[in-house]
């Protein structure tokens, strides 16, 4: 039964990872420390002399498998500057065209889609980069040749990834790319030199790939102009040398903006939050990001990252019979009651335009939503439901609201739902692990990881949630004697 069922739980499309689609005919693979210029400026330099600030205890250095990052040559106390930027040295999209060529790249920024953001700053950057003398030269010289993002892995290793909701994202960009190359060649093949916002120079999706993988990789959204009611806009922007800072969940300096109410300029800024030691690198928060994200925008994977998530799809069918397998008494997910089909509303996870991913892992352990359907399809009495707002019913407290029999059922389907999505790879953790003892391409050793956090999330939650029941049945056996 869980091999069927597994095929059903994970979202996907179908056919989808044989399909896989990929940009790596067009750049190698590697993650590594060269830059595109073989000898590019000194970017340490290139800020102090622009007016930046640079600590003397700061050096950049290769750290081997990540790269060029920033580093201390000596111990910095904590509360110390680090670098900062005046507001004319980050490198963001233009608020409107400025040039015959900025017309032709506003006609293609319009084309991209919100969710693929760091194509837009990604134009912008692919015009400073064709740009004779530009003033960004020195620092877009010493960005990486190559990334390790899967949009460049060869399809095999984009199947290697195990993983139908990433899978899905990556061919999705692959295609956006290739796409996205037609429309721009359209746009820029009758143009003459003076309008094209490239210089006259060919745009491929490897070009297109290299640009948004740069941004996407180390672009921070800040704050930008003041708006008429006082309050900042939102703005993407490229930090240089600051992005050249790794990341950390627990990390050693943070960012800052600081403007005076007289100038509209502002000073992005590194303060060190902790005592740096000698030779260790800066560490900033990226973010609270699944390891989905860290792989496909940033190229690497978190160990044990506790905010790695597992996504599901919310499937009547498939609940009803894992329900009876959990020992559920009221298989009625493929037939919910009236009232029922009302809550289910409320959650979005019936009826048009429903919402049907749901998630497991990371802080919250399960989601809010699939624990209060669950309560709520496994319990008879409305009445008894009623009692309860959403809030609580979407809430995994020590307390059982609807009882400890339809609460520990509904924990056991849980379990029984990661069972069938261990199931659901094709290898297990043992066979990966083995893998990654020998010596693969990085694309491959970076795939074979993210399927292995993967399966240990869904381990993590099976254990956590088998330790509740107990917990539970243990207390009600208390309870009763």
């Amino acid at each position: 039964m869980a091999t069927s069922l597994a095929s059903k739980m994970l979202t996907a499309t179908a056919g989808m990872a044989a399909a896989a689609v990929s940009l790596s005919g067009h750049r190698t693979i590697t993650c590594s420390a060269l830059r595109i210029a073989p000898q590019p400026p000194d970017l340490i330099r290139w800020v102090r002399r622009e007016g930046g600030f640079v600590n003397p205890k700061l050096k950049i250095s290769d750290t081997g498998a990540h790269g060029l990052c920033v580093v201390a040559s000596e111990d910095i106390p904590e509360g110390s500057d680090l670098i900062a930027l005046p507001s004319h040295i980050p490198l963001r999209f233009k608020k409107s065209p400025e040039s015959n060529g900025d017309s032709a790249l506003f006609e293609l920024a319009l084309r991209i889609p919100e969710e693929l953001w760091a194509m837009k700053l990604g134009l912008r950057l692919l015009q400073e980069r064709a740009a004779v003398g530009s003033f960004w030269w020195p620092y877009i010289s010493n960005l990486p040749e190559t990334f390790s993002l899967p949009i460049f892995f060869s399809g095999e290793d984009i199947k290697n990834i195990q993983y139908a909701p990433l899978i899905h994202q990556v061919n999705k960009r692959c295609r956006f790319l290739l796409e996205f190359e037609k429309a721009a060649k359209l746009i820029l093949e009758s143009l003459a030199l003076k309008d094209h916002p490239f210089g006259g120079q060919d745009v491929s999706s490897s070009s297109l790939g290299w640009a948004m993988a740069s941004v996407s990789s180390r672009a921070f959204r800040l704050h930008g102009e003041i708006l008429l009611d006082g309050k900042h806009s939102d703005t993407t922007m490229l930090l240089p040398l600051i992005d050249m800072c790794n990341h950390s969940f627990h990390p050693n300096a943070r960012i800052v903006q600081e403007q005076d109410a007289s100038n509209p300029n502002m000073l992005v800024k590194v303060v060190a939050e902790k005592r740096i030691e000698q030779n260790a690198p800066v560490m900033l928060n990226y973010g609270f990001l699944s390891n989905d994200l860290f792989l496909l925008d940033y190229g690497f994977v978190i160990p044990s990252n506790p905010y790695d998530l597992l996504e599901l799809k919310y499937d009547s069918a498939l609940l009803d019979a894992v329900s009876m397998a959990a020992g559920g008494s009221f298989p009625s997910f493929s037939s919910p009651a009236q009232w029922q089909q009302e809550i289910l509303c409320q959650l979005n996870l019936f009826g048009n335009g429903a919402d049907l991913k749901v998630t497991l892992g990371g802080a919250g352990l399960v989601d809010g939503r699939l624990i209060a359907a669950l309560r709520v399809l496994l319990t008879s009495s409305e009445a008894a439901v009623r009692k309860y707002d959403l809030k609580t019913l979407m809430s995994l407290s020590d307390e059982a609201p609807l009882g400890v029999s339809v609460e520990t059922t509904a924990l056991r389907t849980i379990v029984v739902l990661c069972v069938v999505a261990l199931e659901h790879f094709p290898t297990k953790i043992m066979q990966d692990e083995s893998i990654l003892k020998g010596t693969v391409p990085s694309s491959m050793e970076l795939a074979v990881q993210f399927r292995v956090q993967k399966k240990l999330v869904i381990i993590d939650v099976i254990r956590k949630l088998t330790q509740r029941i107990k917990r539970m049945t243990e207390e009600k056996s208390v309870t009763q004697v």
